[in-house]
């Protein structure tokens, strides 16, 4: 018996790590996709990953959006980074099966669990493959070492301006962005998170980007005012 994979109506089924990994989706069989992917539906805020936990899978996500973070002792989290659809939760879960960080759906999201030893299989036996998944570890670590740089040396205000530059570039290579309004499906308590403040400093915050026209957050969606008032803010070269 077969049927259509997900995969094959998958707008960037051409693309990074999944792309080179699946090809082009094509049909296969219900078998041996239930042998090594499925898809699942998760509804928003229901946590995906929790950390110390042994997985056999590596997990995509395919729609949606989540974000991974660890989880502090006092209760509070640090938002790690934010999931779009393509995005590996981790380059490292390819090789390692004890995953040190959690991950929660913001919206309601689908991803792909995919059998590690099978990705591995895979990886021994494709080129391609193998350069994706070193893109993947490359965009992975220059977006680390950025927002480290930024979470050390930037103000409040630069924070926020260089997070919001980072995921307009990302959700642009996704998404058709018209009149500067991108979507971001964020709360104030998420970007608190993320760049290591108050919600309140949040909210002050983006009241004051607002009032000097550079950028307004409603609704999920981000209306960029004056882009070159926010890139003179968070850019950090």
């Amino acid at each position: 018996m077969n049927y259509v994979s997900p995969c094959a109506a998958c707008p960037s089924k051409g693309e990074g790590f999944c792309g080179a990994l699946l090809g082009n989706g094509k049909s296969v069989s219900l078998d041996e996709a239930a042998g090594w992917q499925r898809h699942l539906l998760i509804p928003a805020g229901k946590p995906i990953v929790i950390p110390n936990q042994r997985s056999p899978d590596i997990y995509v996500l395919c729609t949606g959006w989540g974000f991974r973070f660890l989880q502090l002792a006092n209760g509070r989290r640090q938002i790690l980074n934010f999931l779009l659809p393509g995005d590996l939760f981790s380059a490292s879960s390819v090789f390692e099966e004890h995953l040190h960080f959690s991950v929660s759906a913001l919206t309601a999201v689908q991803i792909s669990r995919m059998r590690r030893t099978e990705v591995q299989s895979r990886l021994a036996g494709n080129p391609a493959v193998v350069a994706a998944l070193a893109k993947t570890c490359f965009v992975e670590t220059e977006a680390s070492d950025k927002m480290i740089a930024a979470l050390g040396q930037q103000s409040a205000e630069e924070r926020i301006a260089h997070l919001f530059l980072h995921l307009m570039k990302r959700v642009a290579t996704r998404s058709v962005i018209r009149d500067n309004r991108y979507p971001l499906p964020l709360r104030q308590q998420h970007i608190a998170e993320a760049v290591g403040l108050t919600s309140v400093h949040v909210s002050r915050i983006l009241g004051v980007f607002r009032d000097r026209g550079i950028a307004d957050l409603s609704n999920g969606v981000l209306e960029v005012i004056n882009q070159g008032d926010l890139e003179l803010l968070g850019s950090l070269a």
